[in-house]
């Protein structure tokens, strides 16, 4: 007897979650702060900001940075990653995960921090286009925490909070689900420390992608 469905819709973050890119993406946030001669943050800061819109991650990796040269430090970062981004790909198991997700029927989203050209160029580099149903990005809705990206998707499949879940690796993510009233689990293989997670109330913190699976299977 196939178990009920708990969740219709499951709403990814990627860089961290996903895409292992959590380290590439603190280098070139480095590499920028370097380029525009500001101080440049440590590893820890730096992947702090991943997953926030523009402005806030600018804020907070370069406090020291005039707001009229934002756009210059993101331009620098761009350069650093699109240069690099072939360098890393999926978490191992993430795209079995996915899959069996499908076969149960559930709709698939994302909800990220990069840019749309950013989340298309990564879609297509690791090819995974139509796998998921709907996305999301930093620059065609407010920003995480900001719950419109969740409140977006769950409007184009008509899905309820209590029937989304929200899955990500930073507080960030958890925070988006709290806002937007949906359940929400987190990935301690990413960006920030899970230590932080248990304020935002997630349903299991998953140490690998193999038992965020398992986990999955057995509660989604």
């Amino acid at each position: 007897m196939t178990r009920p469905r708990r969740f219709d819709l499951i709403v990814f973050d990627w860089d961290g979650t996903l895409f292992d890119s959590t380290a590439l993406i603190a280098r070139c946030i480095q590499a920028a702060c370097a380029d525009c001669g500001v101080a440049v943050p440590s590893t820890r800061d730096a992947s702090y900001v991943i997953g926030l819109g523009l402005v806030d991650a600018m804020r907070h990796a370069a406090p020291g940075l005039p707001r009229e040269r934002y756009m210059e430090l993101a331009e620098r970062y761009r350069h650093h990653y699109f240069a690099a981004q072939h360098e890393v790909t999926l978490f191992d198991g993430t795209l079995p995960m996915l899959q069996a997700l499908r076969a149960r029927h559930h709709w698939l989203g994302v909800a990220t921090g990069k840019s749309r050209r950013g989340l298309d160029e990564a879609l297509a580099t690791v090819a995974l286009h139509g796998v998921f149903d709907a996305t999301r990005t930093a620059d065609e809705t407010s920003p995480k925490p900001h719950p419109q990206m969740l409140h977006e998707l769950m409007r184009e499949f008509g899905v309820d909070p209590g029937r989304t879940l929200m899955i990500g690796d930073t507080t960030h993510d958890l925070q988006l689900a709290a806002n937007a009233g949906t359940a929400s689990l987190g990935v301690s293989y990413g960006a920030h420390e899970p230590d932080g997670f248990e304020a935002f109330g997630p349903l299991h913190v998953a140490h690998s992608v193999g038992e965020l699976h398992a986990w999955l299977e057995a509660h989604a």
